[in-house]
């Protein structure tokens, strides 16, 4: 079992920047893919963010590519997501996601879950 608590979200205007942490209570196998998810008032949840904590390969939706850089601090067993030049479609709840290694694709078999982080970007 693994125990993830987000912090950092909170209200910001467009073109402003978050940084949200989550913190592992423990790094092992199932920590070995963390990952960021956001879901926003009636659409579906979507992958945002990926690190492999092992190698440290990053992995980004292309909505957010060149936005959000994701990273991690091993000593700490925490994630963080640095989200810069923010805009009203990035508002929504953000959650720390964590897994095993999988074939079955990307955003797929995280079974660890944060309780999110509320993120919302006025215009």
């Amino acid at each position: 079992q693994v125990q993830l608590v987000e912090s950092g979200g909170g209200s910001v205007q467009a073109g402003g920047s978050l940084r949200l942490s989550c913190t592992a209570s423990q790094y092992s196998s199932i920590t070995n893919r963390m990952a960021w998810f956001r879901q926003s008032l009636g659409k579906e949840r979507e992958g945002v963010a990926l690190i492999y904590t092992r190698g440290g390969y990053t992995y980004y939706a292309d909505s957010v590519k060149g936005r959000f850089t994701i990273s991690q601090d091993r000593a700490k067993n925490t994630m963080y997501l640095q989200m810069n030049s923010l805009k009203p479609d990035d508002t929504a709840m953000y959650y720390c996601a964590s897994g095993r290694l999988t074939d079955a694709g990307a955003w797929k078999d995280f079974g660890y879950w944060g309780q999110g982080t509320q993120v919302t970007v006025s215009s």
